[in-house]
């Protein structure tokens, strides 16, 4: 051991921690704004360019089912083609989904635009998370977490900058996108002629095969995640299921009995992963599938939904910069569950007041409720699967976006037919089935025997 951290400790001498960690935040946050602007712009395409709300809802979907697919392969591939190679992956695929944007006018063009954004921000994540933790192995929580900020902290800025660009300067929507280019060129002028140290995985000398045997099921989950995506992008297929409501309940069925065989019978291993995963899938759709939709969600309220968005991810930022360390002192479970019951309450909450203040106050009861779902849901897989590793986070982080790309043509769909209230109403069942999960998750883990220190730790 003392021999691998000297090795690594030579190998990190001509790293800049400092430039790489600044470059890898700014990359964060051109993903985060992109989330942003994909909100505001949405209503200038059903208004402008006679997009139905649901097929702004197809359109904007690749944003998250190709942030899924390049997370996923990240995860498999990265420690093959290193994690430079990654990164550069990810800049050109900013550059140029930006450049598509910026000459969207109809379906087709805003959905290819959306796809190689969508590729480009995965990339990021499925490079700068293990990049984190290789930089600053020492404190590498803290530092995640640190990254992570700019998530949040990047839809406040971009929210931000949508009210002021669009609404107070009147400018076109082209102008708003045209930003992007300034961070987009600084983290590539950061990155360029860098020195990237090796994964946590390599680092950590955890084997591949071992790696995959602990996310129990990978076989079963990335097959499903490929279905999600079908289902996401092809109508046909959505219709047809969720034209009758047992459809989906066979097929979730059917899913977790081949994760049951996989896990149980030919990896021989706790179905802990594959259940966080689930989870997972469900309060990334209830924070990202409700702000990506904000602009018609909350439009008839008082006051401008950018101001709201601002506010729940400025709160986001704020919880989760300075909650950081509380949230590992206390127990998980119990975090999510708390999360999970004030998301409910956040939700109903919005689908029924009227007006600035209230609006605000019921949205900022939601930003409490969705903020710890996502840092706290990695930290669950790396608490009490850690030897899933990066690939536990890539397909974390992937299978939550992924679950949102089908969850928004359903909302464009609902808002154009039911109307905004209702839908809010329809989205908090997703927490509500949370609250039982976590539930179900405290159980679990309070019976759960402890492994040997030696078996559940992971080299940080």
């Amino acid at each position: 051991m003392k021999f691998k951290l000297k090795i690594k400790i030579m190998e990190n001498v001509n790293v800049n921690r400092t430039r790489l960690f600044v470059a890898s935040c700014l990359a964060l946050l051109v993903t985060a704004i992109t989330f942003a602007i994909r909100a505001r712009i949405a209503s200038v395409f059903t208004d402008d360019y006679g997009l139905s709300p649901e097929e702004v809802g197809r359109a904007l979907a690749p944003a998250f089912w190709g942030f899924a697919v390049a997370m996923f392969a990240g995860g498999y591939i990265i420690d093959i083609v290193k994690t430079r190679t990654i990164v550069w992956l990810a800049f050109g695929l900013h550059l140029v989904g930006i450049v598509l944007l910026l000459l969207a006018k109809d379906y087709t063009s805003l959905f290819l635009a959306n796809v190689l954004i969508g590729l480009g921000n995965g990339s990021v994540e499925a490079a700068c998370n293990p990049l984190v933790t290789a930089l600053y192995p020492e404190k590498k929580s803290k530092m995640l977490n640190r990254f992570h900020v700019w998530f949040p902290g990047g839809i406040v800025i971009g929210s931000l900058l949508a009210a002021i660009v669009m609404d107070s300067l009147n400018l076109p929507w082209q102008v708003l996108v045209g930003l992007l280019f300034i961070p987009l060129a600084i983290y590539g002028f950061l990155f360029f002629g860098q020195k990237i140290p090796e994964t946590e995985r390599v680092a950590s000398g955890v084997s591949y095969k071992e790696m995959m045997r602990n996310v129990g099921a990978p076989i079963t989950i990335t097959l499903a995640v490929i279905f999600m995506i079908l289902v996401a992008n092809v109508s046909s297929i959505s219709h047809a299921i969720t034209a009758n409501y047992s459809v989906p309940l066979i097929i979730i069925a059917v899913i977790a009995v081949f994760i049951i065989i996989e896990g149980k019978a030919v990896n021989k291993i706790t179905l802990l992963f594959p259940f966080i995963f689930a989870c997972m899938l469900l309060t990334a759709s209830t924070e990202l599938g409700t702000t990506q939709f904000i602009e018609l969600l909350l439009a008839d309220k008082g006051i401008h939904p950018m101001i709201i968005l601002a506010v729940v991810t400025g709160l986001m930022a704020v919880g989760r910069y300075f909650a950081g360390g509380l949230i590992h002192r206390l127990n998980t479970p119990g975090v999510l569950l708390g999360s999970a019951v004030i998301s409910v309450a956040g939700l109903l909450l919005l689908s029924v007041t009227n007006g600035p203040v209230l609006t605000v106050l019921s949205a900022a009861v939601f930003a409490v409720g969705v903020c710890y779902f996502w840092p706290t849901m990695i930290g669950a897989a790396a608490e009490y699967t850690p030897k899933t590793g990066a690939l536990g986070m890539s397909i974390l982080g992937g299978a939550g976006f992924v679950a949102t790309s089908m969850v928004l043509p359903i909302m464009g769909e609902s808002i154009g037919t039911s109307g905004a209230q209702v839908t809010l109403r329809n989205m908090a069942i997703l927490p509500v089935i949370l609250v039982v999960l976590f539930i179900i998750f405290s159980i679990w883990i309070k019976n759960k025997k402890q492994n040997a220190p030696e078996e559940e730790a992971v080299v940080r």
